[in-house]
């Protein structure tokens, strides 16, 4: 796949800063990026849907598979190489924030976004719809996409923000010094395993806690509910599925638990808001 590459060249503000959105690139990658960095104020916002390969940053070596989320700043050295036969796919957004600009309020959000020049990790605020719908408002232009497209960036960095929050214990999840690393776990292979047939009745038995202890659980651990989970679970699922094109859409259905096609059509749409074709297009 070839790069495609789509100018914004747009500007917008969050909470009194101005940002400058310069342009953003969706591409599949089959050759290594070498080392370099960005100058003051430049923000790159990555995000891996699928595929695997390696980032070398901040004097490190890290794995990158699908549903990784990783955020380089001013000055940060990086490179990217991939798995040959598994190429990544990758979203990438561009940004520019002016330095020192006057304000007339607090922002929080802008401030934990500029005073993190690196951070790599799992997207655990759903921001792969968020990529997938600023590329195609970009690509197919409808009528108030501009407007659209600055409301999608700026819920970018709020989720961008809240992945770096969740991340951090104590911070905005309090129970998550008291999730025990085995629960986690248990938790996290469940639904990355067995999204097929995913029953909270299940998981509550595997964790030792009623249903109700595992949907608190849940939200105070993930700020997710158990249907949030479930169906992230099997959409992030899908959305790897559809990566294969030697799979067709009744195929992919049965794998994922759906009854038929327009079900899964149905739930994916609802998710994604683009049809399980036109995303498997869009790779």
């Amino acid at each position: 796949m070839n790069p495609n590459r789509l100018n914004l060249n747009l500007s917008f503000s969050l909470e009194g800063i101005p940002v400058q959105a310069v342009n953003m690139t969706c591409e599949r990658f089959l050759r290594t990026i070498p080392s370099h960095s960005h100058g003051s104020g430049s923000y790159e916002i990555h995000y891996i849907p699928t595929g695997y390969g390696k980032l070398t940053a901040d004097g490190h070596i890290f794995d990158i598979g699908p549903n990784t989320l990783f955020v380089t700043g001013p000055h940060v050295e990086h490179a990217q190489a991939p798995r040959p036969q598994e190429p990544m796919l990758e979203y990438c957004v561009y940004l520019k924030i002016k330095e020192n600009a006057r304000r007339k309020e607090d922002a929080p959000v802008m401030d934990s976004f500029t005073a993190t020049p690196f951070w790599f990790g799992a997207d655990t605020q759903g921001v792969h719809g968020l990529m997938h719908q600023l590329a195609a408002e970009l690509e197919r232009r409808p009528i108030g996409y501009l407007d659209q497209a600055r409301l999608l960036l700026s819920q970018l960095l709020i989720y961008i923000v809240r992945n770096y929050q969740s991340a951090r214990p104590g911070q905005t999840v309090p129970a998550q010094s008291s999730l025990t690393d085995l629960t986690s776990v248990i938790i996290e292979e469940y639904f990355l395993y067995e999204y097929r047939n995913l029953s909270l009745e299940e998981l509550a038995k595997r964790l030792g806690r009623s249903p109700r202890q595992t949907q608190r659980l849940l939200l105070e651990y993930y700020g997710k509910s158990y249907q949030q989970k479930k169906a992230e679970a099997k959409m992030s699922a899908a959305a790897l599925l559809l990566a294969d094109k030697s799979k067709n859409m009744a195929s992919i259905s049965e794998e994922l638990g759906y009854s038929s096609p327009e079900h899964f059509s149905a739930a994916f749409r609802g998710y994604y808001g683009t049809t399980p074709r036109e995303y498997r297009k869009g790779l």
